[in-house]
C-alpha cells in the first residue's frame, strides 16, 4: 500500500547515524506489516535495513540476530550440532506463515517490535532466553530479556524514540532439550496457540505459551511436573484478563488447545529423564 503522507525516507549506515526521533517518525524494517494499512500519522520513514548489521552471527557465547535479519536468513543458519534446541529456529520460520516475499522482508526484529500474540519470533526468542540490545534516544544502548520486551498485543517496552538493534540468546539455553507445539483454527491459519517446552541438564523444565495469550508467560518447573502441577500452573499463571480473543480464537478454545499442548510437551520432555 502506497503512505502518501510520507514526505521523506532517511537510510542511515550506522546506529551512531541514526537521527533524532520527532513525532510522524516510523522506523522501516521489512514493511510488511507498516505497508500492510493506511498510516495517515506518519510523516518520514527510517529505514534500518541501511545499516552495518550482519544478519547472524553463531559463537561460543550464543546465536546472535540482528534485528534486521529476514526470516529467510534467519531459516538458512547452519547452526552447531550440539546446539540440540537448533530446530525450533525452522519450526519457528514456518509458524510464520507467508509467502517468499514475506520470507525474504520480514525481520526478526520486526516480528518482536510489532509484538503480535502470534509473533513466532516472539516465542522463540522468550523460550530461548533472548536478549534485546536497544539503542537509546540519547544513543546508547541498554539490554532486556524478551520475556519483559513484549507487554502485549502491539505494546513494547520501547520508547517512541529507541530502536531495537540486536537479539541474543545464550548457548546454554540452544543445548536444552527441546517440544514444540502449535494449532490455529484453519491449516494455513494464524497461529492460535504456540508453545515451547525446554528442559535444561539440572532437570529444570519451563514452559513458554504464546499466541493464546495477550503476552508471553513462561512456566517454570524446577522439578519435573505432573500432569496436575502442570494444569494447576496453567490456571494459577494465566487469569481470565490474559487469554487473547480475535477472530483467530476465542478464549475459551484457546485455554483449551493450551492446556492439551502443554501436557503433549510436559510428556514428551518426561521421555528418557
Amino acid at each position: 500500500m502506497d503512505l502518501d503522507t510520507i514526505s521523506s525516507v532517511l537510510t542511515p549506515r550506522e546506529p551512531g547515524s541514526l537521527p533524532g526521533w520527532r513525532a510522524g517518525d516510523a522506523w522501516l524494517a521489512g514493511g510488511t506489516w507498516l505497508f500492510s494499512e493506511p498510516q495517515p500519522h506518519l510523516a518520514r520513514l527510517i529505514d534500518l535495513t541501511a545499516l552495518a548489521l550482519p544478519p547472524s552471527a553463531a559463537t561460543e557465547a550464543g546465536l546472535s540476530l540482528s534485528a534486521t535479519c529476514t526470516i529467510a536468513e534467519l531459516d538458512r543458519i547452519e547452526l552447531p550440532p550440539a546446539w540440540i534446541a537448533a530446530p525450533l529456529v525452522g519450526q519457528s520460520c514456518r509458524a510464520l506463515l507467508g509467502s517468499f516475499k514475506i520470507w525474504n522482508r520480514a525481520t526478526v526484529g520486526g516480528n518482536l517490535c510489532l509484538a503480535l500474540p502470534a509473533g513466532p519470533m516472539i516465542a522463540l526468542a522468550v523460550a530461548l532466553d533472548g536478549v534485546c540490545t536497544i539503542r537509546t534516544g540519547a544513543g546508547g544502548e541498554r539490554r532486556m530479556a524478551v520475556a519483559e520486551f513484549v507487554l502485549g498485543p502491539q505494546a513494547t517496552a520501547l520508547a517512541p524514540d529507541e530502536v531495537l538493534l540486536r537479539l541474543d540468546m545464550p548457548a546454554s539455553a540452544l543445548k536444552r532439550r527441546a517440544a514444540f507445539r502449535r494449532i490455529s483454527l484453519s491449516p494455513n491459519g494464524r497461529s492460535g496457540a504456540l508453545l515451547i517446552g525446554t528442559r535444561d541438564a539440572d532437570g529444570t523444565r519451563v514452559v513458554t505459551v504464546t499466541a493464546s495469550t495477550r503476552r508471553p508467560v513462561r512456566l517454570v518447573f524446577p522439578a519435573p511436573p505432573s500432569a496436575r502441577d502442570l494444569a494447576d500452573a496453567i490456571a494459577t499463571r494465566i487469569d481470565d484478563a490474559l487469554w487473547y480473543d480475535d477472530v483467530h480464537g476465542a478464549p475459551d478454545w484457546r485455554r483449551h488447545v493450551t492446556g492439551l499442548l502443554a501436557e503433549e510437551i510436559r510428556a514428551e520432555l518426561s521421555e528418557g529423564a
